[in-house]
């Protein structure tokens, strides 16, 4: 049975952060908008901030239509399945933001990840969810599946990367800067790495 939960504490909190991938869904304000859902993984790269706040690293990709969604509109969706272990699964509903790296709070936020090097895997934005609404539910349905570990793939590529080359791949990529919706996305030129 299906039971909210006022706050990310105890055992939901230890549920969440052992999970190696979670998933995200974001959509435009149109309903004729794209949709987006979005799986979050490498170890390290989320944080409970408190009770009620979360963060994860957004690196590196082919768009940015969670950005793109939370700068128009801020919903969001995060929903962690057990793969293994006893069956659950979390939904975390609420408003997020993508803070830039030419935020003040960039280097606060960053602190909560001291096990990524952002340097390697083309870091752009530190997406920030306040929660508005906890659910878990059974997961009966949800198979059981093994974590091997992260693939080291994402960070072989981007590792090469600096600012200005990473500056220059997000411009010749069609969904960075804007989304499929036409959305705002990714503000370029990033930033400097502070």
């Amino acid at each position: 049975m299906g039971k909210t939960h006022e706050r990310i504490s105890g055992r939901l909190r230890e549920f969440i952060e052992a999970q190696p991938i979670f998933f995200t869904a974001t959509a435009p304000l149109s309903g004729s908008g794209t949709v987006n859902l979005s799986p979050k993984g490498l170890v390290g790269s989320f944080a409970v901030l408190d009770e009620l706040t979360v963060a994860y690293l957004d690196f590196a990709g082919s768009n940015a239509e969670t950005i793109a969604h939370l700068r128009e509109n801020g919903r969001v969706t995060l929903m962690w399945c057990a793969f293994q272990g006893p069956p659950n699964i979390v939904r975390l509903h609420g408003r997020g933001e993508p803070v830039f790296r030419d935020d003040p709070r960039w280097t606060d936020f960053l602190a909560h990840f001291p096990h990524i090097d952002p340097t390697e895997h083309g870091l752009r934005a530190i997406i920030v969810v306040r929660a508005e609404l906890i659910r878990d539910s059974c997961g009966y349905a949800v198979p059981l599946l093994t974590y091997d570990g992260d693939r080291d793939l994402h960070g072989k590529r981007f590792a090469r990367e600096d600012d200005e080359s990473l500056s220059a791949y997000f411009e010749k990529k069609e969904f960075i800067a804007t989304s499929l919706d036409g959305l705002p996305g990714l503000p370029l030129p990033l930033p400097p790495t502070p």
